[in-house]
C-alpha cells in the first residue's frame, strides 16, 4: 500500500488540508482534488473512484469529505480501514465537522495524520496512540510552571511580610520610637513613606543587592522574589542543605525557592559540578497491588578547570532497598566496589573538560507496596446523583519532600464542575480536559496525609486512570557524592552538586 496524499475537501473538491507522503508539488494536489467531485457517481454507493493513474478513497464528513489519494495497486481494504481511522481522528481535535474548524485545527490534524502514516506506509497506532503522541507532554515544561508558580506564592507572601514590617515601623516611628533598619533602610528612609503610600517594587528594590549577587529582571515579581529569608529561616536552608551534603553550596540558602534548587543549577557552580537525578515510573492497581515500580538514577559529572581533571568522587551509598549499581566502561570497578570511590581505570587521564558526563548510574526495579513512595486511594461509591468520590494520599517514606504535588484525576464530560466537600490542598478542574487536579504544594513527614472528597454524576470507573507528578530536592535512593578529591595527595577539590526526583510515569490504574 502506497498512501500518496489524505486530505480534507469540501464537496467542491477544495483543499482545506492536505498531508503528502510523497514528493508532490501543490498544483498537483490541487488538481486531483479539483478532479475529485467530477469523477463521482451520483447514483452509486462506492466509496472510491479512479482514473488511469490514481485511486481515491473518500467518506462524506457532513458538508466535506475525507479523501485518500492511493496508487491503483494498493489494498483496498487496507486503503478502507485506514480511512476510517482518518474519519475518527478530525473529531478528536474538531468540535464541529466545519470549513473555519478545520482550518483552526489544520495542525493538530497534520500531526496527527503523520502519526497515521510515515513515507506512504501505515503506522500500526491507534486511536488512543495518536492522541499520546500528538499530546507532547512535557514534563520539563510541567516543572517549569510548577516553579514558577511556587516562585510568585512565595514572592506574595513575602511581600506582605515585609508590607508589615514596614507598617509596624511607620506605627513606632509616630509613636516616638526608632524605627528599626530593614535590610539597609533606616529610619530615613521610612518618613519618605507616607501613611496612606503602597508597598511597591521601589520600596524593597535596595534590598535586592543583599539577597543575592545573580542578576535580576526590571520587572516588579522578579525584584519581589530577591526578599531572602533572614536568621532563622536562612538557618533553617542551610541546615537542610548540610543534611544533604550540599555545605558547599554557601549562596543556595539564599534562594526563594527551595524547588528551584531541585531544577536550576547552583548560583555559584564550581568547577565541578555533580548532578545526582532520579526518575520514577510506577503503575498501581486501584484495590491495591503494585504491577510494577522502577526508579532510575545518575551522578553526572561536569568538570569545567583542567586544574581539577583528575579526580575521584567519594559515594555514601546508605540504600537498602536492593539497587542494582553500574559505573562507566572508563571507570575502576574494583576500586568502586571496595572503596566506593569513582575514579577512573588510568589515573593518569582526566575527566572530559566542559562536559557532562554519567559516571554512575543505578537500577531499582520492585514490585514490594512497601516501597511506594506515595500511595493514593481513590474510593468511588454510586450515590443517587452520581458518585462520590473519596481520595486520600499517604506519604511512605519519611525522609522525602514532595513539592508542587498534582494529583489529576478524571471526571466524565458534560456534567459539569464537581462539587468539592473536604480538601487538603487546592483544586483546579480543567472541563476542556476532563480533569480535576489536586494540587499540594509539600509533600513531607509534618504532612504525610490528607483527603479530598467530591461529587459528580458518573460512573466509578470513569474516575481512573489517576496520574501524579511531583519534584524532589531529595533523591530515593540514599546515593549521594560526600567528598571530591585529587588523585595526586587525596586533598579535597570544592564542588557543587544538586539532587533531583522526578516522575516519569506515575499512575493509578
Amino acid at each position: 500500500q502506497v498512501l500518496l496524499a489524505a486530505a480534507v475537501c469540501t464537496k467542491a473538491g477544495k483543499a482545506i488540508v492536505s498531508r503528502q507522503f510523497v514528493e508532490m508539488t501543490r498544483t498537483r494536489i490541487e488538481g486531483l482534488l479539483a478532479a475529485f467531485p467530477k469523477l463521482m457517481n451520483t447514483g452509486k454507493q462506492h466509496t472510491f473512484v479512479e482514473t488511469d493513474s490514481v485511486r481515491y478513497v473518500y467518506q462524506p464528513l457532513e458538508k466535506l469529505y475525507m479523501v485518500l489519494i492511493t496508487t491503483k495497486n494498493s489494498n483496498i481494504l487496507e486503503d478502507l480501514e485506514t480511512l476510517r481511522l482518518f474519519s475518527r481522528v478530525i473529531p478528536e481535535y474538531c468540535r464541529v465537522l466545519e470549513e473555519s474548524e478545520i482550518s483552526e485545527h489544520c495542525f493538530d490534524l497534520i500531526f496527527a495524520f503523520d502519526e497515521i502514516v510515515a513515507l506512504g506506509y501505515r503506522e500500526n497506532v491507534n486511536l488512543a496512540q495518536i492522541r499520546t503522541f500528538t499530546e507532547m507532554d512535557s514534563h520539563e515544561e510541567k516543572v517549569f510552571r510548577a516553579v514558577r508558580e511556587t516562585q510568585e506564592r512565595e514572592a506574595k507572601a513575602e511581600m506582605r511580610r515585609k508590607a508589615k514590617e514596614l507598617q509596624q515601623a511607620r506605627r513606632d516611628a509616630r509613636s516616638g520610637k526608632k524605627a528599626p533598619a530593614f535590610g539597609g533602610f533606616g529610619s530615613a528612609g521610612m518618613t519618605s513613606i507616607s501613611s496612606g503610600s503602597i508597598i511597591t517594587d521601589t520600596i524593597v528594590e535596595p534590598e535586592k543587592p543583599k539577597i543575592s549577587a545573580a542578576p535580576v529582571r526590571p520587572s516588579g515579581p522578579s525584584k519581589a522574589l530577591k526578599l531572602g529569608a533572614k536568621g532563622k529561616e536562612v538557618d533553617n536552608f542551610v541546615d537542610k542543605l548540610k543534611s544533604e551534603g550540599e555545605t558547599i553550596m554557601p549562596t543556595a540558602g539564599k534562594k526563594a525557592s527551595e524547588v528551584s534548587k531541585v531544577l536550576s543549577p547552583p548560583v555559584n557552580m564550581e568547577s565541578v559540578h555533580l548532578r545526582v537525578e532520579e526518575k520514577i515510573t510506577l503503575t498501581c492497581g486501584r484495590d491495591g497491588g503494585l504491577q510494577n515500580m522502577e526508579v532510575l538514577g545518575m551522578v553526572t559529572l561536569r568538570v569545567a578547570d583542567d586544574k581539577n581533571g583528575r579526580i575521584r568522587l567519594i559515594i555514601n551509598n546508605n540504600d537498602g532497598k536492593g539497587l542494582q549499581l553500574q559505573t562507566h566502561p572508563n571507570v575502576d570497578k574494583k576500586l568502586f566496589t571496595a572503596e566506593s570511590v569513582i575514579g577512573l581505570k588510568n589515573p593518569e587521564k582526566s575527566f572530559p573538560l566542559n562536559n557532562d558526563v554519567g559516571v554512575l548510574k543505578w537500577r531499582l526495579q520492585t514490585t514490594d507496596e512497601s516501597l511506594i513512595p506515595l500511595t493514593i486511594n481513590c474510593w468511588p461509591s454510586e450515590s443517587g446523583s452520581g458518585c462520590d468520590v473519596n481520595i486520600e494520599y499517604e506519604l511512605q517514606e519519611d525522609s522525602l519532600e514532595l513539592n508542587d504535588v498534582v494529583i489529576s484525576i478524571p471526571v466524565p464530560s458534560g456534567v459539569g464542575a464537581p462539587v468539592i466537600g473536604d480538601l487538603d490542598g487546592e483544586y483546579k478542574h480543567d472541563s476542556r480536559r476532563n480533569i480535576l487536579e489536586w494540587c499540594l504544594p509539600v509533600i513531607d513527614a509534618n504532612n504525610k496525609t490528607g483527603s479530598l472528597e467530591f461529587s459528580v454524576a458518573g460512573q466509578p470507573n470513569d474516575f481512573f486512570p489517576i496520574n501524579v507528578s511531583f519534584v524532589s530536592k531529595r533523591n530515593y535512593c540514599d546515593i549521594q557524592v560526600t567528598k571530591v578529591t585529587h588523585v595526586d595527595g587525596d586533598s579535597s577539590v570544592r564542588f557543587s552538586s544538586e539532587t533531583s526526583f522526578v516522575v516519569d510515569k506515575y499512575e493509578i490504574l
